[in-house]
């Protein structure tokens, strides 16, 4: 076995150089929620620019990487919070009076989680004309990539949702383990950041007796998306509007995320002029250096970019979906999906993202100096290998209690929801 690579197993040396090749690897990959994290910052001079570095606050996801904290532990972000004020008119006196620009402190946790691969025996290897050894390295990185994604995904949507197969790493909410997954704590919409599609339009979640008031003909069609984002030019405090790295339309044209599940974006390309929205799409990737989240199964109308994610936050009949039913409360109440939603339809939560959406914090593993580590050992007196893939990291949901001026209010300050009904072939599908 170990004459088929150029290290043993064990070797210090290639563990550090497995470790952050596969961290390079994951940091610079196409995938749909990976796009939506800028850059870290370079060229910063002094120990707390080396030990902690934090991305730009105009993308959905938020990116610190703090290289002086260890597994299990919390790493401090910041957000700017939000800023009001009014005029000083004419020759009023002005000095003194400047409003004042405060940024949120916030702690997240994290932890590590860890892959063990299977690479056999002796025997095993004997009869495989493959070197399993190789073959187990993106085998590994695979699993890591899709927690991370997953775990960005949920802590967005508020909900793991019901459905389940064998690309989900992440398991349901009732699974004794998935709190401890999370890391850090699930949060349903706050009650400004969530609404059905109703119709042709959109409403605020309502309950009817107990159930999510949706109807099996509440789809996602482009009238939707009109009305939210009328829904969004009036209410205060809309999530900010996303600046991709090289967009030189970025301002003039500003652009939200909408992710949307795969059947909402199929019933969504059904629209009549969607091959115009695509083109729009395409059209906007010229302007901003070819940018990989304007391509794809992607379309662009009416201030959205609408994508495509990889796999749905879902609920069948008789689920039970989270909400905040106050504007003032983070308190979480239940709403059971309708019945007559019977084995033909669900409800598919999409997901629109501003900036400054989401935190991910990463922490520096003593193994190699990096968030993720590797690990690969002999076992039965050198009869059967294992390796492990490991990542120190945590996510969460960025909240504030905005005064609106009328009110305070609980708001998930860059992501919005938006529940739909979507047909579906089977239950559990």
């Amino acid at each position: 076995m170990t004459t088929k690579t150029n290290a043993s197993y064990g070797d210090k040396t290639n563990l550090v150089t497995q470790a952050v090749g596969l961290f390079a690897t994951h940091m610079n990959r196409n995938s749909t929620l990976n796009l939506l994290a800028g850059k870290m910052p370079k060229g910063e001079a002094g120990a707390e620019a080396t030990l902690r570095k934090q991305t730009t606050s105009h993308m959905p996801i938020v990116r610190v990487q703090d290289l002086g904290k260890g597994r299990g532990d919390e790493v401090t972000f910041h957000l700017l919070n939000p800023v009001g004020a009014y005029p000083i008119m004419g020759s009023a006196y002005a000095e003194g009076r400047g409003v004042g620009m405060s940024l949120n402190e916030d702690r997240l946790r994290v932890n590590q989680a860890r892959f063990p691969v299977d690479l056999g025996n002796v025997m095993s290897q004997i009869r495989s004309p493959a070197d399993l050894r190789k073959l187990g390295r993106p085998v590994a990185q695979n699993l890591m990539d899709r927690y991370c994604d997953q775990s960005l995904l949920v802590h967005m949507a508020g909900a793991r949702g019901s459905h389940n197969n064998i690309e989900w790493v992440i398991p349901k909410d009732n699974h004794k383990n998935f709190n401890e997954i999370m890391v850090n704590r699930v949060k349903a919409p706050t009650k400004n950041r969530h609404y059905v599609v109703d119709g042709s339009g959109v409403q605020s979640v309502k309950s009817n007796a107990g159930e999510f008031d949706i109807a099996t003909t509440d789809l996602f069609t482009m009238d939707s998306v009109d009305s939210m984002k009328t829904v969004l030019d009036q209410i205060a405090l809309p999530p900010p509007i996303c600046k991709f790295e090289g967009d030189v339309a970025a301002e003039d044209s500003p652009l939200r995320v909408w992710l949307v599940s795969p059947a909402q974006y199929n019933k969504f390309a059904a629209q009549p002029g969607f091959r115009s929205f695509q083109s729009s799409a395409f059209a906007r990737a010229s302007q901003a250096k070819q940018h990989p989240l304007f391509l794809g199964d992607v379309g662009l109308w009416n201030g959205f970019i609408i994508r495509k994610m990889p796999r749905p936050i879902r609920f069948y009949a008789g689920d039970t979906i989270k909400y905040c039913a106050s504007h003032d409360s983070e308190t979480e109440s239940d709403l059971i999906v309708p019945s007559s939603f019977g084995t033909t339809f669900a409800v598919d939560r999409s997901i629109i993202l501003g900036g400054q959406a989401i935190a991910e914090a990463m922490a520096a593993s003593d193994k190699s100096g990096v968030p993720f580590f590797w690990s690969e050992k002999d076992l039965d007196h050198g009869d059967k290998w294992e390796l492990l893939i490991g990542a120190i990291r945590g996510t969460s949901k960025i909240r504030f209690a905005v005064d609106t001026g009328e009110r305070t209010e609980f708001t998930d300050y860059g992501v919005t929801v938006v529940d739909t009904a979507v047909p579906i072939i089977g239950a559990n599908q």
